[in-house]
């Protein structure tokens, strides 16, 4: 995996970073394992916007991911490694030695023609996929499970990745991306290695085309609002106005929105 720097031949290629694609080996996507999806355009049923700054974007195909692992004690092995518009990594399409195919994500050092499997019993190398009982102290996983069954729902951009801390007979204990302590129930599972496609975070879009055709729309700020419009638009002059809000009051920075009495008590240390 590699970045491309563009030569300044235009405005919009001036400063602008993106793949050289060298990994990919397949430019199209296996057709049974992809589904219509629908454009972004953040309106509800009534045709409201319901989310500001969306829409537009490029025609896609969702590509159905196996986040579960559902395959048991059967082998399988890597056939291509492909592009996903619809993630920061790349994806993997696995032939099973019974005859299905299945995409999963791609963590590093996985390449076409490696063997994996998920069990119990497999071994501690990337792409394999156990219970958090099975796994080392101090191995890094992603695609991790929060509820045993449910799928993986953490660490699964590019990149990401989270460490086993601890182990017990119930609850072991998993150190986030972030930094947080958490523990999740030994029966859940989790992928060995971190997710490829490292190299994500040193991309520059160059034009605002780019963002576009990602489905982001422009935004305006507040201070440049009308007073009726924003709480920060109007006065005379330019000012920094007040506390960063949205246009409907509520601070948009430093602000805590995290509200879940459920799953509080499995935090051990706190990202702060």
């Amino acid at each position: 995996m590699g970045l491309k720097v563009f030569s300044a031949r235009s405005h919009g290629s001036r400063g602008m970073i993106g793949f050289d694609f060298k990994e990919i080996t397949q430019t199209t996507p296996h057709k049974s394992l992809t589904v219509s999806l629908k454009k972004p355009s953040a309106r509800n049923n009534t045709g409201m916007i319901t989310v500001r700054h969306v829409g537009g974007a490029h025609k896609r195909k969702y590509r159905l991911i196996d986040f579960k692992r559902i395959k048991q004690d059967v082998p399988g092995k890597v056939a291509t490694i492909e592009y996903d518009p619809n993630r920061t990594c790349r994806i993997a399409l696995v032939h099973y030695f019974d005859g299905e195919k299945a995409y999963i994500l791609a963590p590093v050092g996985l390449n076409v023609g490696d063997q994996i499997v998920s069990g119990l019993k497999a071994d501690i190398k990337p792409g394999n996929c156990l219970p958090l009982s099975a796994i080392p102290e101090g191995t890094i996983i992603h695609n991790i499970e929060m509820r045993p069954g449910k799928g993986g729902q953490i660490c699964r951009g590019a990149g990401a990745s989270a460490t086993l801390a601890g182990k017990g007979d119930q609850y072991c204990q998993v150190r986030l991306p972030s930094g947080e302590l958490k523990q999740i129930l030994s029966t859940c599972k989790a992928s060995i290695g971190q997710v490829g496609n490292t190299d994500n975070e040193n991309i520059k879009l160059g034009k605002a085309g780019r963002s576009r055709w990602r489905g982001v729309r422009p935004s305006v700020r507040g201070m440049k609002m009308n007073p009726v419009d924003h709480p920060l638009g109007g006065g005379e002059g330019v000012g920094k106005g007040h506390h960063p809000v949205t246009p409907w009051g509520v601070p948009c920075k430093g602000f805590k929105t995290r509200h879940n009495k459920r799953t509080d008590s499995s935090i051990i240390k706190r990202r702060k």
